[in-house]
This record gives structure tokens, C-alpha cells and sequence, in this order.
């Protein structure tokens, strides 16, 4: 079915459609790639049975599966593939906070997809416990390669007076962040087409980032991070540490490649931050994930990938 509507119109029913399926109860948190796999690959998995299936698992369906409205909703939004009896949603919906986004489908394969996952929950939670550990308000925020617009939300909620902007270089990331910002009911998040922060001006308390942090041959954007995995975490990190008001913090979760017992980006960080009067922490959050990626090539020299959490503030 081929349904001729307007940008808004379009973009209307996307939002819409996140309304119905939360108003109908749908819940469901995204995990990583692999054990998406492994969940899908079970006896039973291979067709779609409910919304979950659908828009948490990716799976494929049929007619019957969702509700008539559901099915009309997508049509309206150009999210519905439809191949004889076999349909696929191109948007995914995942839940945190009280909320829901709507993101790529898996498998995220295309250079402009727009992954939510569990480092987006781990990023987000970290920018919640930097606000709630403040003795002054965020008057001004930005989630730099804010993706589905996750963090920013995360900050607009509990800063509902301030200035939040969210800032990417994919349109696809872009057009999603602003619909989430719909869902979530956060009108003063705005989002921003900008690399890092070239295109926003000004100083900020609260500069919080989860860059791509992977050593991809691909290149996809989101997430790509380098010939090492952490060269864009860096550069956001120097980026940032500048724009930071007195009092400002970056908060900044990234996944880093150990070798031979060595944190490269632990190390760039440090010398950067020598001598500038920062006061910063750096902790693994955790020493050991995405272990399928140690079997191919571009992992070969690692032993392990670390999840790490880098603070800087301007005292």
C-alpha cells in the first residue's frame, strides 16, 4: 500500500504511533547486537507474534499479528515493508525512563542507522546521577552525536527551565532526536546539525556524549570511532573540556581497546588535561564487553574492550 502524505504528516504518525504503543503497554529495553542474534535464532523466533516482536525484536510478521490501527499508523509513516505476507517495521521502539524512542531496525547495517542500546541506557543513567549530584541547576546542556536524542532528554527532564540542545552530523539521528523530543513531551530540547560543537556557540554546565567507539573497516557513523576506537572520543573530549561555563562537567561513556594491559585513550586524556586546572575522574564501568568482536580482524591486537566513564569539571 502506498500512501502519498507530507513531511508532517509523515512525522505526525511516527509520534503517533509511539503514543498507541505505549498507551497499549509496550515495553521493551534493546540489548546489544549479539545477543539480539542469539534471541532471534530460537526455536520460534522466526516470525513476529505480538508489537514487542515487532518493533522490540525486528522480527518479521504478517496480517493479524498487530492491531488494524498499528498497521495503519505505519502505513502513514512510511515505516511498514511489505513483501506478500511477509512485513517488516524500519523503525525499532525502545523504552528508558518513563519514555519511548524510536530508533533504527535491527540489524543496523546501514551508514546512517541510529543504534539505541544498552550503552545508550548506561550514558543516560551516568548524565542523571551528574544532575542529581549538582548543587547548582543546568542552565545549559548538549548531547554531542546525540543519536535517538536519548541524553538530552534525559537532562531536559530534570532541567526543565534550561537551555538543552542536541547535536549531530546524521540527518537520520537528527529526525529522530526531534521526534523523541516529541514523545517525551521535552519541547526546549533542540536538536542541531553540528560536527561536535562547530555549529553551537556558547558554554555549557553540562556537556554529556556516548561517541561511537568501535573499530569498524565499515566506517558507519554511528559507530565507527576510529583506527583505534577512541581517536573520536578524544576529540570530543578536547572539544568539550573548552566549552565548559565554571562549574560545568562533561560526562563522557565510551568503550575502549586494552592492549597489553594499556588504556590509549586513558592515556591521550590525561595528557590533555595536564596542567589545564580541570579536576576529572576516569573508572572502568565495566572491564570486559562486546567479546564477540575479539574473533575478527580489526580486534586481533586487543584483550579485552572496557566501558569507561570520563568526568571533567571547571571548578
Amino acid at each position: 500500500m502506498t500512501i502519498t502524505t507530507t513531511p508532517l504528516e509523515i512525522d505526525t504518525a511516527l509520534v503517533d504511533l509511539g503514543d498507541a504503543l505505549r498507551a497499549g503497554g509496550y515495553r521493551f529495553t534493546t540489548t546489544t547486537p549479539a545477543t539480539h542474534e542469539r534471541v532471534n535464532r530460537r526455536p520460534g523466533n522466526a516470525r513476529a507474534r505480538n508489537t514487542r516482536d515487532v518493533f522490540g525484536w525486528s522480527r518479521p510478521f504478517g496480517p493479524g499479528v498487530l492491531p488494524e490501527r498499528i498497521v495503519e499508523l505505519m502505513d502513514l509513516a512510511g515505516v511498514l515493508d511489505r513483501d506478500g505476507d511477509v512485513w517488516r517495521s524500519r523503525v525499532r521502539f525502545s523504552c528508558y525512563d518513563g519514555e519511548i524512542f524510536v530508533h533504527s531496525a535491527f540489524p543496523t547495517t546501514a551508514p546512517d542507522a541510529v543504534f539505541f542500546g544498552p550503552d545508550t541506557y548506561r550514558m543516560a543513567d551516568a548524565a542523571i546521577a551528574e544532575i542529581e549530584s549538582r548543587d547548582r541547576p543546568v542552565r545549559r546542556a548538549v548531547d554531542i552525536g546525540c543519536g535517538t536524542g536519548a541524553g538530552a532528554i534525559a537532562v531536559a527532564k530534570r532541567a526543565p527551565g534550561g537551555e538543552i540542545l542536541a547535536v549531530d552530523i546524521n540527518p537520520v539521528a537528527l529526525h529522530f532526536a526531534r521526534l523523541n523530543a516529541l514523545l517525551a513531551g521535552t519541547p526546549h530540547v533542540r536538536v542541531c546539525d553540528s560536527d561536535l560543537l562547530d555549529a553551537v556557540d556558547g558554554d555549557f554546565d553540562l556537556i554529556v556524549t556516548n561517541p561511537p567507539f568501535m573499530i569498524d573497516p565499515a566506517g558507519r557513523a554511528y559507530r565507527d570511532g576510529g583506527p583505534h576506537g577512541h581517536e573520536l572520543s578524544l576529540a570530543i573530549a578536547c572539544t568539550a573540556v573548552d566549552r565548559l561555563a565554571v562549574g560545568g562537567t562533561l560526562v563522557l561513556f565510551s568503550g575502549i581497546a586494552i592492549v597489553e594491559g594499556r588504556d590509549l585513550f586513558h592515556d591521550a586524556a590525561a595528557e590533555r588535561l595536564a596542567g589545564t586546572g580541570l579536576t576529572w575522574t576516569y573508572r572502568e564501568v565495566d572491564p570486559d564487553v562486546y567479546g564477540e568482536e575479539l574473533d575478527g580482524p580489526a580486534y586481533a591486537h586487543a584483550e579485552r574492550i572496557a566501558l569507561v566513564l570520563l568526568t571533567v569539571t571547571r571548578v
